[in-house]
């Protein structure tokens, strides 16, 4: 499948990157801190799509690797003092990206139940890593981080500033997405989605389907440390419930909710999912009751998620205006012939 060119498509591109390059000058304060969570949380959710929607795996362990990633950068920053602010990013990733293929060479001889199952019992075995290892973790009580200033020859960012913060996470976390969804395009992502179709057929093929897999959940683990170090810079400091189950419901919400397969879902789902948890937890303190009753509804009767309420949308306004097309088309010819 060839990458689509259509200038529209890349004209809406440009027009997120100036409205995102100028949300600073807009919003201020609080506002911008959600616009940040946002973005940070739309990587993780990208990441988990990859693995659900793109190669059909239900992975009930992703936080594992967000927390990896959270708990490595606040551990570099704490126990190696002058360390920079990006190298510290770098090796949590890279740290987290090994874990990830070490785990998923455990993980995937099997599919289906017996994976997802897997995934829940290896993430309960992180947390209770995290849990017991209170000398380098901090336990129940966490690790507070003092993100170190980034300096950029002529630019210096201060991470405890919300434009500056918000700026250093597009600019890395950016990028990264760009990435994904030019992944999905490639002939690796191609590969992993005719997996999901017919893994039998493409393994007759003479595809190496396990070392696809492999390489994609490797992938997925490092995008998910990734956001899960700079989620960890974002609040200045990281808890066991970055590595919980909870985080893992989160994300699968957040997907489902945008879309599983579609690559923007996931994007989507992370900005509605956080404004509405947000919007109804200063409403009512059981704000996670109404959260799942919405999950419910939509898995129920919309299991396409908001982008395919939008498509359906879409193409019920198409047919619409093509009716009376059709129908002025047929009376004409109607004129036509009884002339």
């Amino acid at each position: 499948m060839a990458r689509s060119h259509n200038p529209v498509s890349r004209f809406g591109l440009w027009a997120v990157f100036v409205i995102l390059a100028v949300l600073p000058l807009i919003l201020r304060g609080y506002q911008l801190r959600l616009v940040t969570e946002v973005i940070i949380f739309s990587l993780y959710a990208v990441s988990y799509n990859l693995l659900l929607g793109y190669a059909g795996l239900l992975s009930f362990g992703h936080a594992m690797f967000f927390g990896t990633g959270a708990f490595a950068v606040a551990i570099l920053l704490e126990h190696f003092a002058g360390l920079p602010l990006l190298l510290a990013v770098t090796l949590a990733t890279a740290f987290t990206t090994a874990t990830g293929f070490v785990v998923g060479c455990l993980l995937l001889r099997v599919k289906g139940t017996p994976f997802a199952l897997l995934t829940l019992a290896f993430n309960a075995l992180f947390y209770a890593i995290a849990v017991k290892w209170s000398s380098l973790t901090g336990g129940d009580d966490g690790l507070i981080i003092d993100p170190p200033q980034l300096d950029l020859w002529l630019l210096t960012l201060d991470p405890n500033k919300g434009p500056d913060f918000y700026y250093l996470s597009l600019a890395i976390l950016g990028p990264v997405i760009l990435f994904c969804w030019y992944f999905t395009y490639t002939a690796m992502g191609r590969t992993v989605l005719l997996m999901r179709e017919n893994e039998d057929r493409m393994r007759f093929l003479g595809y190496n389907t396990l070392l696809a897999r492999l390489s994609l959940f490797t992938l997925t683990a490092g995008l998910a440390g990734l956001a899960g170090s700079i989620y960890s810079l974002f609040f200045a400091f990281v808890s066991i419930d970055a590595i919980s189950i909870e985080t893992t419901t989160t994300v699968l919400l957040m997907t489902f909710i945008g879309g599983t397969g579609h690559f923007a879902g996931p994007i989507l789902g992370a900005g509605v999912f956080i404004y509405l948890q947000n919007f109804l937890s200063e409403l009512t303190e059981n704000w996670p009751l109404i959260m799942g009753v919405l999950f419910i509804l939509m898995v129920l009767f919309t299991p396409g998620g908001l982008v395919g309420i939008i498509k359906g949308a879409a193409q019920w306004t198409a047919s619409r205006r093509k009716t009376p097309d059709l129908r002025k088309g047929a009376k004409n010819r109607h004129a036509h012939s009884g002339s």
